[in-house]
Formats: C-alpha cells, structure tokens, sequence
C-alpha cells in the first residue's frame, strides 16, 4: 500500500509539473543533455563584438560618403586593376561601405593586395582582422570569415584574438560546432595567444560537441592554463563541469567544480544539484534543496532559481527512493510557491549573454544577428 501510494504521488506531482510546464520527453529525463533546441545564443558581450560600435561606424562614413559609393568602389577596383598602391585609410572606409556579399567580394580581393603590401610592416594602431569579422558577423557571411582566417596567404593580417573570438561566436551561435573548433585549431597554429574570451568560447564549444574528443580538448586547454599562470573565467568551468555531466564522468565533473572559487550564482546552484543526483547522493541533495529555500529576501531581490530540467532529473532518480519523496515533494512546492522554479534549461543558463537585463535576453527567441547590432544601435540613436 505504501509503495502505491508512493507512486501514486510521483505521478501526480509529474502531471503538476507537466501543466505548470509541458516539458517535452527529451527533457523529462536524462536524455536532455541531447536536446536538438539548444539555445542559440551568442557568448561574447556587446562590448568585445561591438557591433553597434560598427554600425555607428558606417553610419558615419555614410553620411560623410554620401553619394559616392559607387564612384569609390570603381577607384577601388581602378587601383586593383592597375596594381596601384591600397592606403589605410582607403581600406578601413571600404569595410564601412559593404552593405551585401558582392561588396565583400570586392573587399577580400582589396584585402588581399593590402596585406601582400603591408604584411612585412607593422601597424600598431589599427588591426583591420575585427573589423572585417564584424562586418561578416553583420552580413551572415560566417563561411567568408572562415575562408580568409585559414588562408596561409593571409597570415599576419588576423593577427589577434578578438578577430578569432568574434569568429568563433558567430560560428557557435550559427550551431556550427565543428566548425569553430576549426577556428581554435588554427588559432593554436597561427601561434595566437588565448585570452579570457577564447577560454569561455572553447569551453563552450567542447561543451555542445559533448564527444571524448571535447573532453580531452578541454582538460589539456584547462591544464596548460594552470601551467602558464592565464586567467580562466568561471564561466568556463561551468561548461566543463555540464560537458563531463553530460559523458557521465561523475568525478572529474565534481574535480572541476571544486576549483571554481565562488559558488554562490544560480549556475552552481543548479549543476550542484545535477552533481548530486549523478553521484546517488539524494539525500544531501534533498537537503540542498531544504536549504536553498528563500523566505527572508524582498520579492525585488534576484533569488537563487532551479531549473525545471534539473528538478525533474531529481524526480526520475527518485523513482526507487520512496523514502525521501515526502520531503523532496514538500520542498518542491516550497520552491514554486517562493518563484524559485524556472522555466529555463541548463542549456539557456549557460547560454546566457552577461550583462544583458532579464526582460532583454529573450534566450528562447531565435534571431538574425544584424537585428543584435541593428537593435543595439536603434536604442542608442533614441537615447540621443
């Protein structure tokens, strides 16, 4: 009687949580991990891709330009066709004239000749490689950036992280995993440092591939850091404690979870508990969840959230534990009567852009990524 009872229970908080959530199966349980509606978000802040910057940027040249676009890209393909000398400047107002991929096609032929000019002098003070990234970030043209920064011909001209960073961004969030691992490939062989950015990224990367493969990637990368003294963000090890999660490696995702020195933000919250329920220890996890209820903190205040994901993978694990469903049961209703229960997958936590605002982060609402800049910009121009 008992036991029924008990089953009884698990499967009316499963239909509560079913029409307080309708959770696709892939979601219910483990099988998660898998999930083909990942979100598909872009991890590099405003501040590093810059596109707004950009468009600000070819609004300006435009209006200083005004008229002329035609008559300078025929000087453009003049001094090409003659083997005449392409100047800095020349160059940097082509890029903030391209508006379609015929336009780039000029630009990557000037681009060429620039740096079979330049490649042997050193310009400290303006690297072309974002600027040409960002402006293939703006048009889609991902397959373009990824031609020109593999080309041995060009080697010199992408000479910094940022350009491989932006590179790599747009290639994540255009879900083309494979691909952007390409890019940290060749930025490993064009002997560029990593910096912060492209530790998060390669993480990030490794993490969606969810192979042996990313998991070798990542625990060299993670290593040589730790040899050599460079910063590695949280942020990426949250990535790589979800990706040994997700392959099973229970100890070395808890290994990876001990050297993230601040535990407090809901990420951590969250793969703590995944960590417990993948380790067989519910009833300290059971008792994680009893703590982690917030009464005291003003409605205002941000409180500590779990995913519904993670919470039903709790759920399937304590299929065979009747003993604790009472209390986990209590707790959950604590949980979603506090608002601490979110509707947001592991996935879309990770995902998440820093800095942007709640109402802003629309995690699950796919776009093109020149409405990023173009909404950007359009916000700022109504600012002033």
């Amino acid at each position: 009687m008992a036991a029924a009872a008990v089953g009884s229970s698990i499967r009316l908080l499963r239909e509560a949580v079913g029409r307080w959530k309708r959770v696709p199966r892939w979601v219910a349980y483990p099988g998660c991990w898998d999930s083909p509606q990942g979100a598909k978000r872009y991890l590099l802040p405003e501040n590093i891709v810059q596109l707004q910057t950009f468009q600000e940027h070819k609004l300006q040249m435009g209006y200083q330009r005004y008229g002329e676009k035609d008559t300078f890209f025929k000087i453009m393909e003049e001094k090409l066709k003659n083997n005449k000398l392409i100047l800095k400047d020349e160059l940097k107002a082509l890029l903030h004239m391209c508006d379609s991929k015929k336009d780039v096609e000029v630009a990557k032929r000037v681009i060429y000749r620039y740096h079979e000019e330049n490649k042997n002098i050193i310009f400290w003070e303006f690297k072309f490689g974002p600027v040409f990234m960002r402006l293939c970030y703006e048009l889609d043209l991902e397959e373009t950036a990824l031609e020109l920064i593999k080309d041995q011909a060009l080697r010199g001209f992408f000479s910094d992280s940022t350009s491989f960073n932006i590179l790599m961004d747009m290639l994540f969030t255009k879900g083309r995993y494979q691909s952007a691992l390409e890019v940290l490939s060749e930025m490993k062989q064009q002997d560029i440092k990593f910096n912060k950015e492209t530790y998060l990224l390669a993480c990030a990367i490794c993490y969606k591939l969810n192979t042996l493969e990313a998991c070798k990637i990542c625990a060299t990368m993670l290593e040589d850091a730790a040899l050599n003294g460079y910063f590695v963000p949280r942020r990426s090890y949250y990535f790589v404690v979800a990706l040994f999660l997700k392959q099973e490696d229970v100890a070395k995702a808890r290994s990876y979870y001990s050297q993230i020195m601040n535990t407090s933000s809901q990420l951590c919250s969250n793969l703590d508990i995944l960590l417990q329920a993948a380790s067989g220890d519910l009833d300290n996890l059971v008792k994680t969840l009893e703590k982690g209820l917030d009464w005291n903190t003003p409605f205002f205040v941000k409180k500590v959230a779990y995913s519904m994901e993670v919470l039903q993978i709790v759920i399937k694990k304590l299929d065979n534990h009747p003993d604790l469903w009472d209390r986990f049961e209590s707790v959950f209703a604590k949980l979603q009567q506090l608002g601490q229960v979110t509707s947001q997958t592991l996935d879309d936590l990770l995902c998440q852009t820093p800095g942007l605002r709640k109402q802003d982060s629309g995690l699950l609402r796919p776009r093109r990524m020149n409405h990023r800049a173009q909404q950007c910009l359009g916000l700022n121009l109504l600012t002033e």
